[in-house]
Parts: structure tokens; sequence; C-alpha cells
């Protein structure tokens, strides 16, 4: 069965919606087409807040229940969707970006403080996943988006952001102008992927000559060292190491009382010198 050509949305500025087509002859497989065109019209902002049945999708792209529940599992695990017993499936509400609390987007913190933000992009390119395989469940010589950016507030460098992405869903970042604004955003803008949580450490660093002189630190300061694995749901879709000036970010820890039993959480945060 061929889908119908896709609608025109005249809300969005004449933007496509609906299904797009798949093709049986292509080398990609069908259930990976029919991935990359849901993250597309997730990422447009096409369901309002649940996905098509099952059958509903078969009818749509043509294919079998088989090639939909693929698709739509990788999506489970990207944690763009969750699945209710007996109800459907339905799309994961965007999370905050809140720099203070690891889902972070120094963009949208420096613009909260009146700050204009913006990004000297050193590397963007496709490399072997290497040494960052193993953190993002990789094999060494899967592809990766890699992306090196010295972030500024006001034109003054604050951190050096490295970050390695699996190039499966993050090529699209390639293309891209990422001299401004969040990666996090431009990755469920472009790739349909939202980071809604991970992990990360937070460690003193001396940093090289080469890497204090980008960051125009001063030799009687410290630099921070962040490394970072941001997750979509329990999918692991970027490793980060940031080196992060010592002036002008604070290591902040909160902790609760014995009767509130409320959690102890400690995080970074920029300090109001910018």
């Amino acid at each position: 069965m061929t889908p119908p050509p896709p609608s025109v949305d005249g809300e969005h500025g004449g933007s496509t919606a609906g299904p797009g087509p798949v093709d049986p002859e292509a080398p990609l497989p069908l259930w990976a087409q029919v991935e990359a065109d849901l993250r597309r019209r997730l990422a447009g902002g096409e369901f309002a807040g649940r996905l098509p049945t099952e059958t509903r999708l078969m009818s749509e792209y043509g294919v079998s229940r088989s090639t939909v529940r693929q698709a739509t599992r990788r999506l489970r695990d990207d944690g763009l969707l969750r699945a209710r017993r007996g109800s459907g499936t339905y799309l994961t509400d965007p999370a905050t970006l809140d720099e203070s609390y690891g889902v972070s987007s120094l963009a949208l913190t420096l613009r909260a403080l009146g700050v204009e933000e913006s990004s000297v992009v050193r590397v963007q390119d496709l490399r072997p996943a290497a040494a960052a395989a193993e953190a993002l469940g990789l094999d060494r010589g899967d592809p990766v988006v890699y992306i090196e950016r010295l972030r500024l507030g006001d034109g003054e460098p604050l951190a050096l952001d490295r970050s390695w992405l699996p190039a499966r869903f993050a090529s699209p970042l390639l293309s891209i102008d990422l001299a401004t604004g969040s990666l996090y955003a431009a990755l469920a803008t472009e790739c349909g992927v939202r980071v809604t949580g991970g992990r990360e450490e937070v460690r003193p660093a001396p940093g090289t000559r080469e890497e204090r002189d980008l960051l125009q630190l001063p030799r009687t300061e410290a630099l921070f060292a962040r490394r970072r694995l941001a997750l979509a749901g329990m999918a692991r879709v970027e490793l980060r190491d940031s080196l992060m000036r010592g002036d002008r970010y604070n290591l902040l820890a909160t902790w609760g009382s014995d009767e509130s039993h409320s959690p102890s959480s400690a995080h970074l945060q920029l300090s109001g010198r910018v």
C-alpha cells in the first residue's frame, strides 16, 4: 500500500505534515525509514500528545505490524514515547532545560542572566567512537558526531565543550549552525531526540596550556572538569567533556534534614560574575 502524500499545514508556514514515503528497495530497513519519519513528525509537533495506533501507522506507511513495533520501540528506548497498557502510546513531555540539574542549556542560562551567548565551533565532524564508545554503549569503530565548542558569554570564554553523539540519530547536527543556541534544543528539533536526564562527575583539573589559553584563564584560577552522560529515557545520547573556568562557576551542594528525608544534591551553577 502506498502512503498518502504529505499534507500541508498552513498554520506552520507551509511545512509538510503527515507520513513521508518509505521505499522497500532502499538500503535502509523499512523500520528505520519509519523511525526516521516518525522522528521528523514528532519534532514538527504533528501529534497532540498521543501517537496514532499501530493499525493506523501500518496503513499510513504500508508496512507490517512488526515493522511499526520495531520503529516505535526505538523511539521509546530514546525516551520520546511511553506506552500505557491498554491505553496507547503517548509522547513524553519535553524536559525543562536547567543548567543546575544536568539537563542543561548554558545558552538558556546565559539568556536568563541577560548575557549574550555564543559559541566558537572548533570541530564538527564524523569520526569513530574510539574512547567514547564504552560510555555510549557502542563499538569503537561505530560512527559518532563529534562537536567541540568554545562557549562564550558577552564574548568572554566560559567553557570548552567536547561532545560525542551516536551518528545513527545525530548526523543532522553536522549540517547546522551551532554558533548560538542549545545543542539539546538542536538535538530535539533536528533529530527528534529529547534529553530527559543523565549523570555527571565534576572534579578540579589543571587543564593544558592550550586549554587555559583558549579559556583566557588567569594563572591563579582553577578549572572544573565535568564529564556528562546525557540520556533520553534509558538510551545514551551524548558523552560530553567540559572544562569550565573556576572563576565563573560555583559548586553548590544541598541536603535535607533527617526529618525531611530530602535527597542531597550537588550541581554547578554560573556565578554572578559573568
